[in-house]
């Protein structure tokens, strides 16, 4: 652990932050599905109306494994595996679903949840194939959100909600999930890889 923490240049978000906001965002979830909050989605608990979490492996993992643990209400959970960086540190642009849903989504509320959201390629792909699948609504939850770096404007479906973790600068970022070459993803907190490690 200690090698790799030499590579870090700065740490972006604390593993406290981390934990804090994950919290919050699991309170908001909570909020907006429970069945008693009329202005949100109208739930009763059975399982055809529970929420579907879908986690974009494999960055989002341990978000979502903390996300999960907190959300007061019946969910299930899924992954979905998109490529589009391979070994690389600029998106190819042309994502592809390599790993599909178990879980069938018709008419469901899916919440899809990201360890970052940066060009919106990933996210507009997605969204699309989950809509194609019939979901009612498609939320979006992620840890980190790039706005500097949109290319696409993707758009939620039905009653779905935008929710972000932490705004994030155009630095190149690891931990917590994220990687570099499939390494970082163990530190417990989210910072900036050194330029010299994947110049």
């Amino acid at each position: 652990m200690a090698a790799m923490e030499d590579h870090i240049q700065m740490i972006l978000f604390t593993e406290q932050q981390i934990s804090q906001r994950v919290s919050e965002l699991a309170s908001q979830i909570t909020l907006n599905f429970s069945p008693t909050n009329n202005g949100g989605a109208l739930l009763s608990p059975s399982s055809s109306s529970a929420p579907v979490v879908v986690g974009v492996a494999t960055g989002a993992f341990l978000f979502l494994a903390d996300l999960v643990r907190k959300i007061k209400l019946p969910i299930s959970v899924d992954f979905v595996r998109v490529e589009s960086y391979g070994s690389g540190t600029v998106s190819s642009g042309k994502p592809k679903i390599s790993c599909d849903l178990k879980i069938d989504v018709t008419g469901k509320h899916v919440i899809l949840v990201e360890d970052i959201v940066d060009t919106g390629n990933t996210l507009s792909c997605l969204i699309g194939h989950l809509k194609s699948k019939g979901a009612s609504s498609i939320s979006v939850c992620t840890l980190l959100d790039k706005p500097s770096r949109r290319k696409v404007n993707f758009e939620l479906v039905g009653e779905g909600k935008f929710y972000r973790g932490f705004e994030c600068a155009d630095y190149f970022v690891v931990g917590y999930g994220l990687d570099f070459a499939e390494l970082y993803r163990n530190l417990p907190y989210v910072g900036v890889l050194k330029p010299e490690m994947y110049s």
